[in-house]
């Protein structure tokens, strides 16, 4: 997780970019330390937008970087420089975690890294990505999809969702809800989520999710079934499916699920509670299926969740020493 590069070249789309400078470029060592060390990298002074960039290093830096950030490309006609393409081709195959954000994914393409991969992208771009690579499987559904080493996101605010994704890979759950919050932006939009709502979201007062959705979270510990939700919202549950589906991108259930196993990883990382108290606490039932949905959600079991990011906590700020 140490050394983050950010790609840069003429053409590069500054709203990604800047984003992603803002979660690994600044300083969050009070937050989780150590934190990232940043690199912008390029071929020397390059203009994003209006704006002019001094990079730190060359693109030859990116191979030894352990994350490699390819932000979005602007003219998704114009085929990216070969030297870009060329030097993170070279970093994946180095070791390096590669992640795009927004059309940066036509680099990945151009690098052949998306080759027989689900990916995506803005999804004004998914079919031009689609057409000039028919070998990527182009999803024009989501938020974001991650391979492990190569990793793509939709377009604009996704490119925040991906990076605090990052950063819950490394330093858990906790940090990456600590870091949306000096952010003010949503500690956790799952990838599988709709890029798009297709209809906007009245005032809470007004819409049937608005209160539904606070107040199923704070009722994890129950055995909430759709038919309660439902009830809830004083409707029928055929009618809320439809509703999740346009709000959430996903089934009620689904995104009851998601919402148990991140209240999971935050116990995990910040209690000593067992794994039975957790799975009480997260309306899991027992442990045994606590263990279940999060080694499939997460890809670890729960006990080595919590050796890995308890110990990478940092710890509690020590008292000045008495002035002289």
């Amino acid at each position: 997780m140490g050394t983050v590069a950010l790609a840069v070249t003429d053409g590069m789309l500054h709203f990604e970019l800047s984003m992603a400078y803002e979660v690994f470029g600044a300083d969050l060592t009070a937050i989780a330390d150590p934190w990232y060390e940043l690199a912008v990298c390029g071929p020397g002074p390059v203009r994003v937008g209006r704006f002019r960039l001094e990079p730190d290093h060359g693109l030859d830096r990116l191979p030894y970087a352990d994350t490699v950030i390819v932000p979005g490309w602007a003219d998704v006609d114009v085929d990216p420089p070969a030297e870009l393409v060329d030097a993170v081709r070279a970093a994946h195959a180095a070791g390096a975690r590669v992640a795009s954000l927004c059309t940066g994914a036509f680099v990945l393409a151009a690098a052949g890294l998306l080759d027989g991969r689900r990916a995506t992208t803005h999804w004004a771009h998914t079919a031009a990505l689609a057409a000039r690579h028919p070998r990527v499987e182009v999803d024009p559904d989501v938020l974001y999809v991650d391979h492990g080493s190569v990793l793509t996101s939709a377009g604009k605010a996704a490119a925040m969702d991906l990076c605090l994704h990052l950063v819950r890979l490394d330093h858990g759950s906790a940090v990456a809800n600590t870091v949306a919050r000096r952010l003010v932006v949503p500690p956790h939009r799952a990838g599988g989520q709709a890029q798009f709502v297709t209809a906007p979201v009245p005032a809470q007062d007004d819409h049937p999710l608005g209160g539904l959705l606070p107040w199923a979270v704070e009722r994890l510990d129950m055995p909430l079934t759709v038919e309660d939700l439902a009830r809830r919202a004083n409707m029928s549950s055929r009618h809320l499916g439809r509703h999740f589906r346009s709000v959430t991108g996903t089934t009620p259930l689904q995104w009851l699920l998601t919402q148990r196993i991140r209240r999971a990883q935050e116990l995990l990382e910040t209690t000593g509670d067992s794994v039975d108290a957790i799975a009480e606490a997260t309306g899991m039932g027992t442990a045994a299926t606590l263990r279940r949905h999060f080694n499939r959600t997460i890809g670890v079991p729960p006990d080595s969740y919590r050796r890995t990011f308890r110990s990478t906590r940092p710890a509690p700020p020590t008292a000045p020493a008495p002035q002289a």
